[in-house]
């Protein structure tokens, strides 16, 4: 039962039935933990010790312990009667999420790797910025200053300019201290243009993914990149005055993404934003600098 729940098992697992040998690490930050993961496989590229990184997380929580877990802290949605309906992001009436399982996996490496091998290249990690609210065990800080801090700081490293971003991919933890303080913070760094913005969270069509959250909406924002669709927050039927932006409700929008943000929180007031840039027409970046960072 020890190895069972030992964080790194699975990494040890799968490094030793595909003989996989190198660099290797375990982030374990709630549901926050595959972006953290991602970004420390990207930051392992820039320091030279691998050259090609698998990154992403994993999760199976549909067990009985697992969900007392999640129901001990109030996350989980009662509405058990309409499971259909119970995932409601930023909804007036929301009381929570719906858990699910998976994984997603992202390959990672350099741009001129990736151009030697004629890999495919769908888009580039341009930041990566984490902090915390310091705030409660559970609730998120009311405001969202933390969470806004550490979109500023993701933005700034990853030079781009708060008019270009064309779509954020939301936490959406359907409750009422994440969904508040998670689009006032939104709003303290776009201000007037918080409300042109998309922001949606796909999780709601198939349940939170939880530690594997975060790469699957990684790999989410790269579809909608590609295919120039936002994938919608469904469920999304009640307007709550303090959730007012445009979250895509029910129906999925066409849109040219060039550039978005991507936001994963984890209990305890854990912060995590990632900022992605479409690569180019067909996806086939300019020559740049051999330390930038690619998912392929």
């Amino acid at each position: 039962m020890a190895s069972a729940w030992f964080p790194a098992a699975p990494q040890g697992q799968i490094s030793i039935f595909y003989g996989i040998k190198g660099y290797s690490k375990t982030v374990v930050a709630d549901r926050a933990g595959s972006l953290m993961a991602i970004a420390y496989g990207a930051r392992t590229l820039e320091r030279g010790k691998l050259d090609l990184v698998l990154a992403g997380g994993t999760e199976a929580p549909v067990t009985p312990y697992a969900l007392l877990c999640c129901n001990t802290y109030d996350l989980l949605s009662r509405k058990n009667e309409t499971p259909e309906n119970a995932y409601a992001p930023f909804d007036k009436n929301r009381d929570g999420l719906v858990v699910a399982e998976g994984a997603g996996i992202l390959t990672l490496e350099r741009l001129d790797d990736a151009q030697r091998r004629n890999a495919p290249r769908y888009a580039r990690i341009c930041s990566f910025y984490t902090n915390c609210d310091g705030y409660d065990r559970v609730e998120f800080e009311p405001g969202g200053t933390s969470l806004a801090m550490a979109m500023e700081e993701a933005l700034k490293e990853a030079g781009f300019d708060k008019d270009s971003v064309d779509y954020i991919c939301a936490d959406g933890a359907a409750t009422a201290s994440g969904d508040i303080s998670e689009t006032r913070a939104i709003k303290k760094v776009f201000g007037s243009r918080a409300k042109e913005i998309p922001v949606s969270a796909p999780k709601s069509m198939f349940g939170n993914m939880l530690g594997a959250q975060g790469s699957v909406d990684i790999i989410t924002t790269v579809l909608s990149m590609m295919y120039g669709t936002i994938c919608p927050t469904i469920n999304y039927k009640n307007l709550d005055p303090e959730c007012d932006l445009d979250y895509v409700p029910n129906k999925a929008q066409c849109k040219d993404i060039k550039r978005a943000l991507v936001i994963s929180r984890g209990r305890g007031g854990i912060n995590a934003v990632m900022a992605l840039e479409k690569i180019g027409n067909n996806y086939i970046a300019e020559k740049n600098s051999g330390e930038e960072r690619y998912v392929s």
